[in-house]
């Protein structure tokens, strides 16, 4: 069964990008550059958002083109072309080469694609996140937290109708300060009783 799995940069705050859509604090050096190539070479699919499609198409098909491009870029170059692509949007019209459009997500057809063998799928747009979020599509968080709070920007975790429950599988740091946090979602069975009147947790 293949999961979808959230990957994305965060501050210390929650924000994965800061005002007028910033990105300068993110820290991918040519280590973590590496660690991002061997994780999504594996994946059997993209699924995104129109702006993160629009923002990763217009630079990633031909990056490996530039001479002076630093080996980790030219590889994820080739990873990006490979890599089947579904884009999520009403308004585009059509998309690039390796792609296919979708106005809307059918959680059926999600369930469906997460039962076929392969590799993961990972889910890039933070409103598409929290469209998967809420239809309690996603299986896995890597979240790769950078040394800085920001302050103020957008925050990937506004707003949700119901919790989350997670499960710390795996932690590193890398050279630069930014921790990998990759959560495994927990879908308990049952809720334990909790006495007093406090909040139920899910049981083991």
């Amino acid at each position: 069964m293949r999961k979808i799995v959230v990957h994305l940069t965060l501050s210390l705050d929650g924000c994965f990008e800061g005002p007028d859509h910033d990105l300068s604090w993110h820290l991918v050096d040519e280590e973590l550059h590496a660690h991002f190539n061997a994780e999504l070479a594996t994946d059997s699919a993209f699924l995104e958002g129109r702006v993160t499609y629009q923002l990763m198409e217009a630079f990633w098909p031909t990056a490996d083109q530039d001479p002076d491009a630093p080996p980790t870029v030219r590889e994820f170059a080739g990873i990006w072309r490979a890599v089947p692509k579904i884009v999520f949007s009403r308004t585009l019209q059509a998309v690039g080469p390796n792609a296919s459009l979708r106005a809307e997500v059918d959680p059926d057809e999600i369930r469906a694609l997460k039962e076929q063998p392969g590799g993961d799928m990972t889910l890039g747009g933070v409103d598409l996140v929290g469209t998967f979020r809420r239809l309690d599509l996603i299986d896995e968080y890597r979240l790769y937290v950078a040394p800085v709070v920001l302050g103020r920007g957008r925050r990937l975790f506004e707003t949700g109708d119901e919790p989350t429950h997670l499960e710390l599988v795996e932690h590193r740091r890398f050279g630069n300060g930014v921790v990998l946090l990759r959560y495994a979602v927990r879908r308990p069975r049952s809720v334990a009783w909790a006495p007093w009147g406090s909040n139920p947790q899910p049981a083991d």
